[in-house]
This record gives C-alpha cells, structure tokens and sequence, in this order.
C-alpha cells in the first residue's frame, strides 16, 4: 500500500509536470523574465534533469553533483523535451514497479565532493529533492507562461484559463 502512494503521488506529479511542457511556445525558448532568471527553454531542460536524479535515486545508492554538470545546453524545441522527458518518466516507471517497500526505505545520499547534502531514505529523497524541487520549478514556468500570455493548464484545480468548477 504504502509504494501505491509514493508511486501514485509521483506519477500525478510528473503527469502534471508534462501538461506545464506541452505548453512551450517555441518562439520564447530564450525569453527570460528577468536577467537573474533562466531561460524559458533552459528552464524546461532543468526540468528534465530533475528527472534525471530521480532515476539516480533508484539506479545508485548515492549521488555526487561534483561528477554531473549542473547545467547543460538548454533545449529549444518542445518536441525534443517532451520526448526526452518522457523517455525518462518511463525509465523512472521501471525503476518504481521494480522496488519494493525495503529499497524505498534505503538510506540514499546527495553529496557534492565530500559534503553530504542530505541523506534519507529513497521515497523522501524522491518526494523532497525530487518531486517537490521539480513542482517549485514547475511553477515557475506557469509563471513565465502566465508573463507570454500562454495559457495555462488545470493541476491541481481549474486554471483561470480553463475554467471553474462552479461554472
């Protein structure tokens, strides 16, 4: 019961997380809201990294972002990021069904170098720096989306742009 959850809570989010990238408008991929800001389309790619580490949660028993390059070439079209991020939400579907409630209660750890950024088990290490970092940055492009003008999807109710419940 308890992997129902953890797996039903994952697949709702990254469900929702694809509804956000369907949006894209290509035309934008290099709009940014402010100079600090990333990129729409690099913006869209950290997406995809943030699904990334969380296979790596299920593939190593730890992960080093000293090894890893924290930025990589943003993505400019919106087929190439659907498609490769749902080639990882299906690399990430194999990895759930595969575990058992023991392996989601195995310790994992994030590290840079030699320091320990957090260690905890793999279902909280999936829901904390996996999902709930990718829903903050998910909202974050509903904001870029809302500044263009695009309209944006229901996620967890009706969007102004898709009506209400009491209509």
């Amino acid at each position: 019961m308890v992997k129902q959850l953890i797996v039903g809570d994952a697949m709702h989010e990254l469900d929702n997380t694809r509804r956000i990238l369907e949006r894209l408008p290509e035309e934008h991929m290099t709009w940014k809201p402010h100079e600090k800001s990333m990129t729409l389309g690099g913006l869209a790619t950290h997406l995809i990294n943030l699904l990334n580490w969380q296979v790596a949660i299920f593939q190593y028993p730890e992960f080093d972002l000293s090894t890893v390059s924290l930025r990589r070439d943003p993505l400019e079209k919106r087929a190439d990021i659907l498609g490769e991020y749902d080639a990882n939400v299906g690399k990430l579907e194999k990895l759930l069904s595969k575990c058992d409630e023991k392996t989601l209660g195995e310790e994992w750890t994030l590290r840079h170098g030699d320091h320990i950024i957090l260690r905890e088990p793999r279902a909280i290490a999936l829901r904390s720096f996996g999902l709930s970092h990718m829903v903050h940055h998910r909202a974050q492009l509903g904001v870029y989306l809302r500044l263009l003008d695009i309209p944006l999807p229901s996620i967890y109710g009706p969007s102004a742009d898709e009506g209400s419940l009491m209509n």
